[in-house]
């Protein structure tokens, strides 16, 4: 299809029609010229597809469809290939469903615990939902079908989402809230991206043409459309000129009237109109060239692959005693409501209307397991009464061990509102108390889709956080609970110990204008390792029913430059008795630096199965990003000569194995002096130094003159250290200050001249 040529047989009223919905889900046709109209579908763990008289937060129902494990469990996985096959299967669902786009995956960074759509995000660490994220769209896009990666950028709170403004610095955009889009634009080009509600720095992203034009296009190199969140314009020529393509839904013609009037007074450039055109019609005809809706969907073989995915999401988070996996044989106690309807995933637009359930009690009938079930709590009611948890203590007492399954009902994360808490229901903890105190071989069976406190700790044997496993979640919790799946999820957030301890906390949510990001690059890890700040749970973590050893660290090199790569190999062994999978995590860090950096970073991850007594070369490369920091001076990422630690392990806090390689900058950063430049600053650059160190001598010659010169009065006051830190932190002007001589200031303008030339 020749895409220009279309273009311009269409007068302006249709290129501006064309550019919002024709409805809620649908991009608009234009019959005379034949172009069709396409349809997306909310996502991204399934889809829900509705019909025209749509709402978008699911108050109509959506067609029946699978429901796979949400992004806070996926992404726990730490396995890309297994969310690529995912996204293949939700490719195939689309192209049955006639479904051109699919509306994911989400991947705004989680800054607090308390986002309440924390759900389906994926991580606190841009690289590691920048690569789950790549695997995904590169699943979805493998069967001709396009994805919508959102939300483009910092809708990183529900609170005044669509007004509030995200007022951060640019190294922090760059460094922690810009790296999962750029990896998935870069490595897996989705098909569209869509912008979010908020402001950027007073700016609403839709009409951002820095974010949208200068570093989605220019820098990164995206080709598709940008879409609108829904309802999230405000100014729609603005919105054009920026780069957002598609407003969505449709406006009644009330923009497409406000685009041909703009053009018409000459404040919107037309070409900018034809462009947006050009991207939407790419993919309109991508999609409905290569529409296949004759694809199959077995929607039993989706069941069984979403158990599958979910029992290798599952992170297990405590085993005293190896309680866990429990005995086929052996009485157990299932206590709970979420035993028998498990809470599978969150509210709002990616909610999935499931074509079937599997709670974990029909799960251990259907395996013949010797299960006793006590309701324990009402959801519904939030509450537990005394005969409820009566008949709970008296189950738990009754079995060997009492499996408690708990976590946040819908009401308590959702899109459209953020928590005010971490704390899960207080019937719930309730309960869990008395079942403990009742049996000591409890174990807790997590629901939830951020971090939870975890008052009763110290109390239980065994707690498995499950997040929300979408529908076959009861088939892999059972398969984790009796051992025929040992786990080998890793936690992709960290559990703090109190919500006052993460970093945003007294930020977060803001005021009426905006939220601030005044923690800037330290978010969950960078900031709690950074500070040496004890955790509940770290980044990264997680337990498995046998054990892992990692040895034998090995660099390609032990000096690099900045533009070369390092290969890092690690060798993994299953020291343990049982098939297992480790997670290798490899993380650098700066070990001496002018910016502040955090104490490591996540920039390497592997899954490897292994047998017991097996072992494994595990092998990671690096380049310039691993390295880098964003430098404002060059607007660029820049590595600093220096050495550099590479650490591997099992999580941030379980690194034994470290190294340190040598990294040679090739990039000179340019500096600019004056006469507000301080010694220390001149001296620490090697061309400063070069030509002001001869200077700076003969200046500590005479400054105060020699010891034997000074009186003991005067050596007592300004000791040597004194001396040469005043020395060092002094400016150029203060050589005028304290000699007004003019050969001085002339000697200073020289040498200013030299060093700036």
């Amino acid at each position: 299809m020749d895409i220009q040529a279309l273009i311009s047989q269409m007068t302006l009223e249709e290129k501006a029609s064309l550019l919002s919905g024709g409805d809620f889900w649908h991009t608009k046709a234009v019959e005379r010229l034949g172009i069709p109209a396409t349809m997306v579908s909310d996502g991204p763990h399934g889809l829900r597809k509705q019909d025209d008289k749509a709402d978008h937060l699911g108050v109509n129902d959506s067609i029946k469809a699978v429901c796979f494990p949400a992004a806070c469990a996926t992404t726990a996985s730490f396995d890309p290939e297994l969310v690529r096959k995912m996204g293949e299967a939700i490719g195939d669902s689309c192209q049955h469903e006639r479904l051109s786009v699919v509306l994911g995956p989400a991947i705004n960074i989680k800054r607090s615990p308390l986002c309440g759509r924390n759900f389906e995000y994926c991580s606190e660490d841009p690289y590691l939902a920048g690569k789950m994220a790549t695997a995904y769209i590169q699943g979805v896009q493998s069967r001709n079908v396009g994805v919508s990666v959102k939300h483009f950028a910092l809708n990183n709170q529900e609170h005044r989402r669509m007004s509030s403004s995200s007022d951060c610095d640019e190294r922090t955009m760059r460094e922690i809230y810009f790296p999962a889009f750029e990896m998935a634009v870069k490595e897996a080009q989705p098909w569209t991206v869509m912008c979010s509600y908020n402001r950027i720095n007073g700016t609403f992203a839709s009409e951002n043409r820095w974010l949208l034009t200068d570093v989605l296009r220019k820098e990164w190199g995206f080709q598709g459309y940008v879409m609108s969140d829904w309802g999230a314009v405000s100014n729609r020529p603005a919105g054009v000129h920026a780069g957002l393509d598609l407003e969505m839904p449709a406006s009644g013609g009330i923009n497409d009237a406000k685009i041909v009037e703009a053009v018409r007074a000459g404040t919107l450039d037309e070409k900018d109109v034809d462009l947006c055109c050009e991207r939407i019609l790419n993919i309109v005809y991508r999609y409905t060239e290569n529409a296949k809706p004759e694809t199959p969907w077995d929607q039993e073989a989706q069941h069984a692959l979403a158990a599958d995915i979910a029992a290798e999401c599952m992170v297990l988070l405590k085993n005293e005693k190896n309680l866990l996996p429990l005995a086929k044989d052996e009485q157990v106690a299932f206590i709970g409501e979420f035993a028998e309807k498990p809470r599978f995933q969150g509210g709002g637009s990616s909610h999935i209307n499931s074509f079937k359930t599997t709670s974990a009690l029909e799960a251990a009938k259907e395996a013949g397991l010797q299960v006793v079930y006590a309701r324990g709590y009402s959801v519904k009611e939030d509450a537990a009464t005394e005969a409820q948890i009566a008949e709970a203590v008296a189950a738990a007492k009754a079995a060997r061990v009492a499996v408690v399954f708990a976590g946040l009902p819908d009401a308590y994360e959702s899109e459209g509102y953020d928590r005010k808490n971490m704390d899960m229901p207080a019937c719930q903890n309730q309960l869990i108390e008395a079942v403990a105190a009742a049996n000591p071989n409890t174990v807790v069976v997590l629901h939830n889709g951020a971090p939870v406190a975890m008052p009763w700790i110290d109390r239980v044997a065994a707690v498995l956080e499950a997040y929300l496993g979408g529908q076959a979640v009861g088939t892999a919790t059972v398969r984790v609970l009796y051992g025929d799946v040992n786990p080998s999820g890793h936690l992709a957030e960290s559990f703090p110990l109190k919500l006052q301890d993460n970093p945003s906390y007294l930020y977060f949510g803001g005021d009426a204008r905006a939220t601030e990001y005044r923690e800037g690059i330290f978010v969950g890890y960078r900031y709690y390792d950074k500070k040496d700040m004890e955790v509940l749970f770290p980044f990264g973590y997680g337990l498995s029913y046998t054990t892992f050893e990692y040895s034998n660290l090995r660099l390609s090199a032990q000096e690099i430059r900045d533009t070369d790569e390092l290969t890092v190999t690690v060798t993994v062994k299953n020291t343990g008795s049982r098939a297992g999978k480790a997670v290798a995590q490899l993380y650098v860090g700066d070990v001496e630096s002018d910016a502040i950096r955090p104490l490591r970073e996540l920039k390497g991850f592997t899954k490897v199965a292994l047998e017991p007594g097996e072992s494994r070369d595990v092998t990671f490369t690096l380049n310039k990003r691993s390295f880098a920091s964003w430098n404002e001076k060059i607007h660029d990422w820049h590595v600093e000569s220096g050495d550099f630690t590479i650490q591997v392990g099992a999580s941030s806090r379980e690194l034994p194995l470290c190294a340190c390689v040598r990294v040679q900058s090739t990039v000179q950063v340019p500096m600019t002096y004056s006469v507000d430049s301080i010694f220390m600053d001149l001296m620490a650059d090697e061309k400063a130094r070069t030509v002001f160190e001869p200077f700076f001598r003969k200046l500590q010659e005479g400054f105060g003159g020699g010891e034997e010169e000074k009186s003991e009065a005067a050596q007592e006051a300004v000791s040597d250290d004194m001396g040469a830190a005043m020395m060092n932190y002094m400016p150029l002007r203060g050589l005028m200050s304290f000699n007004a001589n003019p050969e001085v200031i002339r000697m200073v303008e020289q040498l200013l001249a030299q060093l700036n030339s």
